[in-house]
């Protein structure tokens, strides 16, 4: 049964054990109140939850004061991962990390690294070129083939960067 990153504890909150957390995750309800979770590959329960100055907080089960709480920063929740309905344009950016990218004329650039969240669009990360994820410069996504096809503009990719 696989698993997905939630959130990432950043600190403790108060003195009753209470986490804040860094959300990794698009659905924050996936933390919410009696929502089983893994952490370290053991399951916890989510107690009770808050929200301070923009910031999840949680409270798990067993975790009742701050010594226990500050204990557990930097560690990860995870929960199971859920495959939402995706339309033909859609993806999931783990989908994408090891795909190849080549360029509409057949040269291959390499591999996607990383995709990097920005506001306007995510970034693949190719190596060290960076193209932006749009429809300009990324003209088709093959997941079946694990492939992309780009067709960056002069200067995005240098020479030297091109996979012979």
């Amino acid at each position: 049964m696989p698993f997905s990153p939630v959130a990432r504890i950043v600190g403790a909150h108060g003195l009753k054990g209470y986490l804040k957390l860094a959300l990794l995750t698009d659905y924050p309800e996936r933390l919410a109140q009696g929502e089983r979770l893994r952490m370290d590959g053991e399951w916890v329960t989510v107690r009770a939850t808050a929200n301070h100055q923009d910031r999840l907080l949680v409270q798990l089960e067993g975790v009742r004061d701050r010594t226990k709480a500050e204990a557990l920063r930097g560690k990860t929740l995870e929960a199971q991962e859920i495959k939402p309905e995706l339309a033909n344009d859609e993806f999931m950016v783990r989908d994408l990390i090891g795909c190849a990218v080549v360029t509409t004329g057949g040269q291959q650039l390499g591999h996607v690294d990383e995709v990097l969240p920005y506001p306007a669009q995510d970034i693949l990360v190719v190596g060290a070129t960076l193209i932006p994820f749009v429809k300009e410069f990324v003209k088709d996504v093959d997941l079946a083939e694990r492939r992309l096809t780009v067709d960056p503009i002069p200067g995005m990719v240098s020479e030297a960067e091109a996979v012979e």
